[in-house]
């Protein structure tokens, strides 16, 4: 059973504010060329992590506007038809970008973590980044979608449309990572230089794919915790 439209309303302005809190937070602790990474071409926005966190902003902002045009009256068909479209943007984007980016981000991280670090996250970051807020980025985002996707219902968008958009996203965020070499000569990620050619290929290649996994992963879950896309009932 879903939790009703104004509980869904409070857990949605608690989360926007921590991902608002834990953003604030990392643009502080990277500022004045302490984070050596962030201060170079590109900055922030080179990263996964930095962008899927805004990402996930965006789309608890996206839920929290929803919910509250869901609880306002709706006088005419034409404010009915403009709540029924924010929220079908608000599915679309669950489904197609935040769920599959955000659970990407928070596998393909902790992976290489434990096989090396250095590749991913070297220790002197420690320095830098307080703990918490490094499980804010690479931990807790997927706790946080998982919440989302047990207690909320959302509408599955269509498969090949979803998935359209999201390896149009992720070929996009290759094609920076590779205008960033060429401009700056720097990889955005350690584990790149240590790469030939070829094996980047299909280290890129695989992680484009095992991200359109896990967008079918998420449908998945979906479907087996509310029924099938027809079945699925939005907030009371």
């Amino acid at each position: 059973m879903a939790i009703s439209r104004a509980a869904g309303l409070g857990l949605h302005l608690a989360v926007l504010v921590w991902y608002l809190v834990a953003v604030q937070q990392n643009l502080s602790v990277t500022a004045g060329g302490r984070h050596v990474g962030a201060a170079s071409y590109g900055g922030r926005w080179k990263y996964l992590t930095f962008i899927n966190m805004i990402l996930q902003t965006s789309f608890f902002g996206l839920c929290v506007l929803t919910d509250l045009l869901n609880l306002l009256p709706q006088p005419n068909k034409r404010v009915q038809h403009f709540t029924y479209r924010i929220g079908v943007l608000q599915d679309w984007f669950f489904t197609a970008l935040a769920f599959p980016v955000g659970f990407f981000v928070v596998v393909s991280f902790w992976l290489i973590y434990a096989y090396d670090r250095e590749l991913v996250y070297p220790k002197i970051l420690d320095q830098i980044i307080p703990t918490w807020l490094n499980h804010a980025m690479h931990t807790l985002v997927l706790v946080l979608l998982m919440v989302e996707l047990t207690i909320v219902p959302h509408q599955c968008s269509n498969r090949k449309g979803g998935i359209a958009v999201l390896v149009t996203f992720c070929s996009c965020y290759l094609l920076w990572v590779l205008w960033i070499h060429y401009i700056s000569a720097i990889w955005v990620y350690p584990i790149l230089e240590v790469l030939s050619p070829f094996a980047m290929g299909i280290f890129l290649a695989v992680a484009v794919l095992i991200t359109v996994l896990l967008y079918i992963v998420g449908e998945k879950l979906h479907h087996w915790r509310w029924g099938t896309a027809k079945l699925m009932k939005k907030l009371d």
